[in-house]
């Protein structure tokens, strides 16, 4: 009879956690090998299985036993908590077939079955902190050499991962721990957010959300998980959020808030991608040095320790402390005002300031500037804009009030309504892009019917057409829902169908979707628009 190894990875140790096929691995067996403590979280789902079971450190005869059971014929589960491919003991049982000469084609059959690690159910604890580049680095050296592990917890500490200890500590494995925290603080700031995890999902489950410079005054053993965060980590309401990226945009109506998906993928949007390399060379070429400085100072140290004993004088090493900080970018648009369209050279010079050689000017078909101003300090970006005359709005999914010129004043019996407009709804959060074209006179030349909503001002009252769409080739204009309007009605009106809108709209859902979706809005009833041809659908990129 041919014999199976079964090598079962069963996650934090709750049932609910544990997979299907785990499950099913462990009922079909003939024999359970592992670990004693591993043995008892699992034993509610065994039945008549022969158990084998071990004490701690014997993790090599754990595995020579079940390739042996396994080749006189028998299907036996060799179980790890967590990802028997992660510190488990996948690894080790191939290394005892590759010794015995194993083979796929003709040696024993091997399964791997995957369970969830404990960076990622220790994670799920904390909150969200392993959302950035991390590795997991175990400081048991009972397999492995503690010079060794000493140069991966110093690699990973000036790289900037966020980094999961296994096997911190043990009732004789104690100096581990504080060596590693040690290592850490020569490149992490002392507040660096820290989790401490033990029996993750099991009955004594125990969470500890504490920080580098204090981690080692609470309780830290072999059941434990640190997570430590990396430069950009930061604690909100008792949780660990590590940021997706090394940037964060926010505007005027919003605290932070993380870049697009599509965002992320602009090349402006990721300064210190490789592909940008040749655009500030003598930068990096700086940084280059600092990090080959650091490098070099941490590979003397020991050896400035043994001379320092031989002299009597202490050599004090400094290191670098990691400065991949998050960087905030401010964005918002910036105009002359509702009405004019005429930047003063003023305005245009300490627009120009303002976004220095890291910001970015960008002018939009909303007769907008939008600028993006790397600061910790948007206070004084604002103040400075609003000193020169400036009208500032804030960007994203928001509505934009698009006004034309009004014949550069001439025709201004409606300006007040737009200034009113602009004052009550300018700039509020919508569920996608939202514009407001208003033009003073029946000539709509600013084609505000081309709009989200348009409004049409023409012989003392106005006209309103909804629902434009905007882009495409089938792209057309608003439908006339309304003539006449009287213009003391004319912001509540539009002002009602803004609050319809977002209240009832789906978010990233454009007006003219939504208009057509729920027929009608304001009281104004959808009538289809669309021009009578057949038009290939052109997607981006055509």
């Amino acid at each position: 009879m041919s014999g199976k190894l079964l090598i079962v990875g069963f996650g934090p140790g709750n049932f609910e956690h544990i997979t299907e096929r785990a499950k099913e691995a462990l009922q079909e067996s003939d024999m359970i090998i592992g670990y004693k403590t591993y043995v008892e979280l699992i034993q509610g789902l065994l039945s008549n299985q022969q158990v084998i079971s071990t004490g701690m450190t014997e993790e090599v005869t754990r595995a020579q036993e079940a390739v042996k059971q396994a080749e006189q014929g028998k299907k036996v589960a060799v179980i790890s908590s967590g990802d028997a491919g992660v510190y488990g003991m996948a690894g080790l049982v191939y290394e005892v077939l590759v010794e015995k000469g194993w083979s796929r084609k003709d040696g024993v059959e091997i399964e791997i079955i995957p369970g969830i690690s404990a960076i990622n159910s220790c994670a799920s604890l904390l909150g969200a902190p392993v959302m950035h580049d991390a590795c997991t680095i175990s400081l048991s050296d009972h397999l492995t050499p503690w010079t060794l592990i000493e140069k991966r917890i110093e690699a990973a500490a000036s790289a900037d991962f966020v980094i999961a200890l296994y096997n911190p500590k043990s009732g004789r494995r104690t100096r581990q721990i504080a060596e590693a925290q040690r290592i850490l603080l020569q490149y992490r700031s002392p507040d660096t957010p820290v989790g401490l995890v033990k029996s993750a999902y099991r009955d004594r489950q125990n969470i500890v959300i504490t920080n580098l410079k204090e981690m080692l005054e609470h309780e830290i053993g072999m059941l434990t998980t640190v997570i430590i965060g990396n430069s950009s980590t930061f604690l909100y309401d008792d949780l660990m959020i590590t940021p997706r990226g090394y940037q964060r945009k926010y505007t005027l109506n919003e605290t932070k808030q993380p870049l697009k998906p599509h965002q992320r993928l602009k090349k402006e949007a990721e300064p210190w991608a490789l592909s940008q390399e040749e655009a500030a060379p003598a930068v990096e070429e700086k940084e280059e040095e600092k990090v080959k400085e650091v490098e070099k100072i941490s590979s003397r140290e020991i050896a400035e320790k043994a001379l320092s004993l031989v002299t009597g004088k202490e050599e004090q090493t400094t290191f670098e402390k990691v400065t991949a900080k998050m960087e905030s970018i401010f964005e918002l648009a910036v105009s002359p005002g509702l009405v004019s369209k005429k930047f003063t050279p003023v305005q245009l010079t300490t627009i120009a300031e303002i976004a220095g050689e890291k910001g970015s000017i960008e002018y939009t078909p909303d007769h907008q500037i939008r600028l993006e101003v790397p600061t910790a300090e948007p206070e004084k970006v604002t103040k400075r804009l609003s000193e020169v005359g400036l009208l500032l709005a804030p960007v994203g999914d928001v509505l934009t009030m698009k006004a034309c010129d009004f014949c550069d004043g001439e025709k201004k019996d409606s300006i007040p309504y737009a200034e009113e407009l602009q004052e009550r709804l300018g700039g509020v959060n919508m569920p996608k892009v939202t514009k407001i074209g208003f033009n003073g006179c029946g000539m709509a030349c600013y084609r505000a019917v081309q709009d989200d909503i348009g409004i049409v001002y023409r012989k003392g009252k106005f006209d309103l057409f909804l629902g434009a769409k905007t882009v495409g080739r089938s792209a057309h204009s608003g439908q006339p829902v309304a003539e006449g309007i009287p213009p003391e009605k004319i912001v509540d009106v539009v002002e009602g169908i803004v609050d319809e809108y977002r209240e009832k709209g789906h978010p990233n859902e454009s007006f003219f979707k939504f208009f057509k979706r729920v027929k009608e809005v304001g009281g104004f009833v959808y009538q289809d628009v669309t021009p009578k041809i057949k038009i290939e659908p052109a997607p981006c990129g055509d």
